[in-house]
This record gives C-alpha cells, structure tokens and sequence, in this order.
C-alpha cells in the first residue's frame, strides 16, 4: 500500500508540475522591472522568440527599432513611463514590458530664472543642449543651430530666414 500512495503521489505531482508549466506557457511573460532609458538614450534588448509585432502605448515616449539577430534598440522620446507588447502571429500575447524615460542623470545643469528654464550639458564646461521642458525662448534657437550644422555636416544647403541656399 505504501508504494502505491508514493506512486499516486509521485503522479500528482508530476500533473501538478505540468499545470504550472502549462498556466505559465498560456499567460503572457511579464518582466517585474521596467526598462529604463534615458531621454535621447538608446539602449538595447533582446527580443522573445516568435515575436512578429510590436505595439508601443505611446510613440512619443519611447520608440524601437528591429535589428538583426532578434535584438530591439529602444529609445528615449519623451519624459514618462509607457508599455510595450509583444505579439506572436496569431495575435497572443509573448510579453508586456513597462518602458521608463528619464532625463539625463550626469553632468547637466539647469537654470531657472523665475519659470523659464535653460538645460547645460557640462562635461566638462557647459554647453546648451536641446532638453524637453526647456523655455521656448531658449529651446528654439539651440534647436535650430543643431540642425543647420547637421545639415551642413550633410553637405546640404542650409538657409536661414532672408537668405538663398547657395
């Protein structure tokens, strides 16, 4: 009678096992952890296998790109937290994972001056630096001289308002 109790036993926990194992192949993977980013950071992560679409909550807060060899680069947009669900071919779900961005953490300084802010990157002396939050009257022109020497490091004509592109 006893080795047929362990026997019963021994099979009870044998199904037992295979539930569990069943239960967590069903439900879709959830990471404990967010993945941080930086604002403007990338980083990179490894994509579950059988992964056919991405669904990010909110584009404007974190973006990602497919690479090869089953990697994703995930990058900073905006300030805030947003999700990111992964999907197989017939649409179940593989994984949900909490995205965070948050700004720069070293060698940044900012100014206020009552409500209007300025952002410096100082590393090691301080340059201005396109940072979201940062007043209008500050932001633009910082923004617009990093994109007409973008363009100029592009070989393209940049024009500034009441001038010709030569």
């Amino acid at each position: 009678m006893t080795a047929l109790f362990a026997y019963r036993r021994l099979q009870i926990h044998r199904l037992a096992r295979a539930t569990v194992l069943v239960a967590m192949l069903a439900a879709p993977a959830r990471a404990g952890a967010p993945i941080i980013v930086e604002l403007d950071q990338a980083t990179i992560a490894k994509l579950p296998e059988r992964v056919s679409t991405i669904v990010i909550g909110n584009p404007l807060i974190a973006d990602v790109a497919l690479q090869a060899g089953g990697l994703m680069v995930i990058t900073g947009k905006g300030y805030g937290t947003t999700n990111m669900i992964m999907l197989d071919r017939s649409g179940a779900v593989l994984s949900e994972q909490s995205i965070r961005v948050l700004g720069p953490q070293e060698n940044v300084v900012v100014v206020y001056r009552g409500v209007s802010r300025e952002s410096y990157s100082c590393a090691p002396l301080c340059e201005r630096r396109v940072t979201l939050g940062d007043t209008p009257d500050f932001f633009e022109p910082t923004l617009a001289q990093a994109s007409n020497r973008n363009q100029r490091a592009q070989g393209q004509a940049a024009t500034t308002p009441g001038t010709a592109a030569r």
